[in-house]
């Protein structure tokens, strides 16, 4: 696959005609990487703007306590980078990413892109969109973190991200969602009890959206 076609692959870039197309190729580069390597550590800097074309990337932090605090997952065709400045050229990680499927990334050079596209109001609607939806998804980690209880986290998860509940195992939905597995098997069972949700061979259906959502809207959303 030409580096032009990969690029086409992301939806971040569908408004660029051919020629934009191969101006974003001249300064960018594709990198493949295997699960379970590490994309950057926490405090690293880079000047490229990444994004994932294919696979599965975990971000993390690491307490005091050399414990693991999961945050969110990026999926493909979406943009990894955490921007806080367009005047800097140098991008700085606030978390570690690991990869959790083999994955392709698209590495562009990001003072060029601000000389070739962002000064000439090109992709400028584009990124802000993103940067929006980052700090959405931020609003989400707090609710989550601080003002859900179990109850609320495991619906929210549900809703959202039905299909990586059901693909991962229970103890692993426990630690990101950073309850009990204990505590999760006590949700999942009312939920089915009270006709919400049903569970066939470990896998969940949602068979009351509105009941579902009611769980968590309004609390701290």
């Amino acid at each position: 696959m030409s580096i032009q076609e990969t690029i086409r692959k992301i939806s971040f870039f569908n408004n660029l005609d051919d020629e934009q197309v191969d101006l974003i190729a001249s300064i960018s580069t594709t990198s493949t990487y295997t699960s379970n390597s590490i994309l950057y550590y926490e405090s690293d800097s880079n000047n490229n703007l990444l994004f994932l074309v294919e696979g599965l990337i975990k971000i993390y932090k690491v307490d005091k306590f050399n414990n693991e605090i999961f945050l969110y997952h990026i999926y493909k065709n979406s943009m990894i980078s955490e921007l806080t400045s367009i005047k800097q050229n140098d991008i700085y990680c606030f978390s570690n990413a690991e990869f959790i499927e083999d994955s392709t990334i698209l590495s562009i050079n990001f003072s060029k892109f601000k000389e070739y596209f962002l000064s000439k109001n090109i992709l400028n609607i584009e990124l802000l969109e993103i940067l929006l939806e980052k700090t959405h998804q931020l609003q989400c980690i707090v609710n989550r973190e601080l003002v859900f209880d179990a109850t609320a986290k495991v619906a929210f998860m549900l809703n959202q991200d039905l299909e990586m509940f059901n693909k991962l195992k229970r103890q692993e939905v426990s630690f990101m969602l950073h309850i009990q597995p204990e505590t999760l098997s006590r949700v999942l069972k009312r939920l089915t009890r009270n006709g919400v949700i049903i569970v066939d061979n470990g896998k969940i259906t949602i068979i009351n959206k509105d009941a579902l959502i009611s769980i968590f809207k309004g609390v701290g959303i």
